[in-house]
C-alpha cells in the first residue's frame, strides 16, 4: 500500500432493537403514559448506535499470530427528545403535556486483540458507561455489555484488488438492564439482552483514497423471567428481534501523518415485543437510524495514530450528536 494512504476505519454495528412501548387499549393514566411516553430505562438509539464508533477497526490488516494489542476509546452521545404525558378517558384526550428530555452518555472502552492466526483475530471489549438524564436529574455509572468478536480474512491481500474481512460477535448482558431497574429512579448501562451478529467488510485502495463498506446482521435473544413494574403492570419478557446495518465511506490521505474519513451508517431494527404478567402485551414500532460520521486520523509516532470523530444523527431515531476519540495503549507486555 502506498505510504500516503493512512489507516482507515472499517465499521460494523451490533444494533440493539429499541422503541417506545405502545400498550393495547390504555384505560387509565398510568397505561396511557406508559404507552406514549419514552421510559427512562428503555434502550434508545443512542445506546444502539454507541457501538458504531467503538466497533471501528483501527487497521484493516489483522494481527500476526501470537501478537497482541490494547486500545482505549472515549465516546460521548447526546439524545434529545420530547415526552408526552396524556390522560385518555372514553377515547378522548383530556390532558396533554409536552416535556423536553435530554440524555448524555459517556463511555470509556478498553479493547484487547489477540492474533490466533495470521488471518484470524480474537477481540474483546469492556465498556464503562456513565449516563445522565438532565430532565429527571438521574445518573448512573456502571459496567456496560462486554462483547467478544472474531475477524477473519479468508484471502490474502493482493494490491489493486478489494480486501475482504468476515466478522462475528457475541454481546453479553453484563450491564444494568433497562428491563430490571426501577425506571423512575435509575438509568441502565446495558441493553438487557444477549445477542449474536455477523457480517462482512471490504475495502479498496485507489491511491490516495481508500473506499470501504460493511454490512451486518444482529439477532437479539429474548429476555425472560423479568419482574419490572411498568405503570399498573409487571413486565415479564422482552423480545427485540433482529436488526441489520450498513455502513460505507472513504478515507483520504491529507499527508503521511493525517487522514480524513467520512462515512454513513444506516440501520434497521425490527419491532420489540413486551409481555406482561396479566397476559397483555405491547409492541414497539420498528426503527430506522442513520448517522453521518467524520473522523480525523493523526500520526503522533511511527506506530501510534489517534483517531478523533464527530457524528450527527440524520433521522429522528438517531442520537443528535456523537463525539469520540481512540488511541492504542502501549504496554511492555504487549509490545511486538
Amino acid at each position: 500500500m502506498n505510504r500516503w494512504v493512512a489507516p482507515c476505519c472499517f465499521l460494523f454495528a451490533s444494533i440493539l432493537s429499541s422503541a417506545n412501548a405502545f400498550a393495547e387499549e390504555p384505560t387509565d393514566v398510568d397505561k396511557a403514559r406508559e404507552a406514549l411516553t419514552k421510559q427512562d430505562g428503555d434502550s434508545d438509539s443512542a445506546k444502539q448506535l454507541e457501538e458504531v464508533f467503538q466497533a471501528a477497526e483501527k487497521n484493516y490488516s489483522l494481527l500476526k499470530k501470537g501478537k497482541q494489542s490494547l486500545s482505549y476509546s472515549f465516546d460521548y452521545s447526546y439524545f434529545g427528545d420530547q415526552r408526552f404525558d396524556i390522560e385518555i378517558q372514553n377515547s378522548s384526550v383530556r390532558n396533554l403535556d409536552v416535556t423536553p428530555a435530554a440524555t448524555h452518555s459517556f463511555t470509556n472502552s478498553f479493547s484487547y486483540d489477540y492474533g490466533l492466526l495470521n488471518n484470524l483475530t480474537l477481540s474483546t471489549r469492556l465498556p464503562l458507561s456513565s449516563k445522565f438524564d438532565t430532565q429527571d436529574e438521574l445518573s448512573n455509572t456502571d459496567i456496560g455489555d462486554i462483547s467478544f468478536s472474531l475477524r477473519w480474512q479468508p484471502l490474502a491481500y493482493v494490491p489493486g484488488t478489494p480486501s475482504l474481512t468476515l466478522f462475528s460477535s457475541f454481546k453479553t448482558a453484563t450491564g444494568a438492564s433497562p428491563y430490571e431497574i426501577d425506571i423512575n429512579k435509575q438509568l441502565s448501562s446495558g441493553s438487557g439482552t444477549y445477542s449474536i451478529s455477523g457480517g462482512v467488510s471490504t475495502s479498496k485502495v485507489i491511491d490516495p483514497v481508500v473506499l470501504f463498506g460493511s454490512i451486518s446482521l444482529t439477532y437479539n435473544f429474548e429476555a425472560e423471567d423479568l419482574n419490572q413494574v411498568r405503570g399498573a403492570r409487571l413486565l415479564e419478557s422482552v423480545e427485540q428481534g433482529y436488526s441489520i446495518s450498513f455502513s460505507g465511506g472513504y478515507s483520504y490521505s491529507l499527508s503521511y501523518d493525517t487522514s480524513l474519513s467520512t462515512s454513513i451508517q444506516i440501520s434497521y431494527s425490527d419491532e420489540t415485543s413486551l409481555k406482561f404478567s396479566d397476559g397483555s402485551s405491547a409492541k414497539a414500532q420498528d426503527q430506522v437510524s442513520s448517522i453521518l460520521n467524520i473522523s480525523l486520523g493523526t500520526r503522533i509516532s511511527e506506530k501510534t495514530i489517534i483517531n478523533t470523530n464527530v457524528g450527527f444523527g440524520l433521522t429522528e431515531d438517531s442520537p443528535d450528536v456523537l463525539l469520540g476519540f481512540s488511541l492504542p495503549i502501549n504496554l511492555a507486555g504487549l509490545k511486538d
